[in-house]
């Protein structure tokens, strides 16, 4: 086991334990997150997959991020699914998403709000990561990110803030302003969570 992941380890531990408190964050793209660290620019999460969580209806899996990306597979596998995007200008045609900000709050709500800014898409070929295995994505790429086959994954997610950059989302080219929210876990929830991925963890480091 290597540095990283014992260092990962020890933080679950400790919330499993009771040791430390925090609540683990079920997000509008259907997966839950553990944020372990927010210091400055930087952050570094836990996100788990299962199957049988699903994004609200109304969220889009299209999105870039304000934040330089790294992202360890600790099991499971997961598909990063980039979308190439080209700006239309007004009066032309083959627009498919219009471009929304999203202003995320401290309470949990996310506004998404429609920019002026219409692209045309095209998804490019997926990358498919597994257990083990890092991927990077800069700030600003547009992309998806789903579970790869039946069995749940998790990543280990570091984050670097980009001045200047704002998170994005692709929507329909007449969406209007809307709102999501990002719940929080109660404390049997979280635990019972970060059991099930310690247990995980094991199995991945055993095979």
């Amino acid at each position: 086991m290597d540095d990283e992941l014992a260092r990962t380890r020890v933080c679950l531990e400790a919330i499993a334990s009771g040791q430390r408190q925090l609540h683990a964050v079920r997000h509008p793209l259907g997966f839950l997150c553990l944020p372990l660290l927010r210091e400055g620019p930087r952050g570094i999460c836990v996100h788990l997959f299962e199957a049988d969580n699903h994004a609200e209806p109304d969220a889009s899996p299209l999105h870039a991020h304000s934040w330089e990306l790294r992202s360890r597979v600790l099991y499971g596998r997961v598909a990063n699914l980039p979308v190439r995007t080209r700006a239309v200008r007004d009066g032309e045609e083959g627009a498919t998403h219009r471009v929304f900000e999203v202003h995320s709050h401290s309470d949990g709500v996310d506004e998404i709000r429609p920019t002026p800014l219409l692209v045309r898409s095209e998804p490019g070929p997926a990358h498919i990561s597994s257990g083990g295995q890092t991927y990077t994505l800069p700030a600003g790429e547009f992309h998806a990110t789903a579970l790869e086959g039946p069995e749940p994954a998790a990543t280990l997610v570091h984050g670097l803030s980009v001045p200047g950059r704002r998170d994005l989302s692709l929507g329909p080219l007449d969406g209007r302003p809307r709102r999501t929210t990002r719940r929080l876990c109660d404390k049997a929830q979280t635990v019972r969570s970060v059991h099930t991925v310690l247990r995980r963890i094991d199995a991945q480091q055993r095979a």
